[in-house]
């Protein structure tokens, strides 16, 4: 049987005393395109930083494709929020794309197929014929795009991206999201999105993060949320619409609980870290 792309069960972590994320647990298919929304200071880049494998929850398991996070490395592709170049490093745009499959290589410089990889990548993302230009002469927007035609031409089974659509402009980002959808087809998509609204038509699933986690399913017959696009707010707004909004208790109750549903912890009589978190 096909393991899931992601298993997270009763993962608790705080960076020190104050506990940033508590008792989260799900499980995402593969082939999904999942968007992660929450409010800032949530968990949301935290989670994705666990995922990754750089970090280690103080209790739970992580893991990916069946395994741990740092395992599956080279399997997964990763946008970050913000790119961090060096403006007078003389690197071309096609370089900086096939940096994405350094990885895959032992020795030696950048072959045939590196280059048709990473020109078919930078088709997939609207950047055809700029493969000679410099980095650091693309426009922020530009430069966002190059960077996810990094990850995509690594060929990765599962996509992690920290806000890919935070710099561009608005036609931009409805391109990237379909692009994003399209790589949901052959592989696993997870996007934390400032923008729900945008991407509300396109996810399988929604994961919202606050310091705990609770993750639905969109689209499907049967399927008992969606997350709609709200017509009359100005900015990017959305309402994720449950049939069972009575599992919001739940859900509180889960910051709670003791961690792996235990009656006693070993840092506190009550089994939990509350506010004040856990120590390791």
């Amino acid at each position: 049987m096909e393991s899931p792309a992601i298993s997270v069960h009763d993962v608790c972590f705080s960076y020190t005393r104050e506990e940033v994320l508590h008792n989260v647990s799900f499980t995402l298919p593969r082939r999904s395109f999942a968007v992660v929304v929450g409010p800032n200071g949530g968990g949301k880049t935290t989670l994705l930083r666990l995922l990754l494998g750089d970090l280690k929850p103080r209790w739970g398991e992580v893991s990916v494709f069946g395994g741990p996070p740092a395992k599956a490395r080279r399997r997964v592709g990763y946008v970050p929020q913000r790119v961090v170049f060096d403006s007078e490093f003389p690197v071309t745009v096609l370089e900086a794309v096939m940096l994405g499959r350094v990885a895959t290589r032992v020795l030696g410089g950048f072959s045939r197929a590196d280059r048709e990889a990473g020109a078919a990548a930078l088709r997939r993302v609207g950047l055809a014929g700029l493969e000679k230009r410099p980095f650091s002469a693309l426009s922020g927007g530009q430069r966002q795009r190059a960077i996810v035609a990094q990850a995509i031409c690594s060929n990765p089974e599962l996509y992690f991206l920290d806000e890919p659509t935070a710099n561009v402009d608005a036609r931009t980002e409805r391109d990237l999201v379909e692009l994003f959808a399209e790589l949901a087809a052959e592989a696993t998509v997870v996007a934390v999105s400032h923008n729900p609204g945008v991407v509300a038509a396109r996810a399988t699933h929604v994961l919202c993060v606050n310091r705990t986690a609770d993750l639905h399913e969109l689209g499907t017959p049967g399927a008992e949320t969606s997350l709609e696009p709200y017509s009359r707010a100005k900015g990017p707004l959305a309402v994720l619409r449950n049939a069972h909004p009575g599992h919001l208790e739940g859900l509180l109750e889960s910051l709670e609980t003791p961690h792996h549903g235990k009656e006693a912890h070993p840092h506190g009589a009550d089994g939990h870290c509350g506010s004040g978190g856990c120590e390791a």
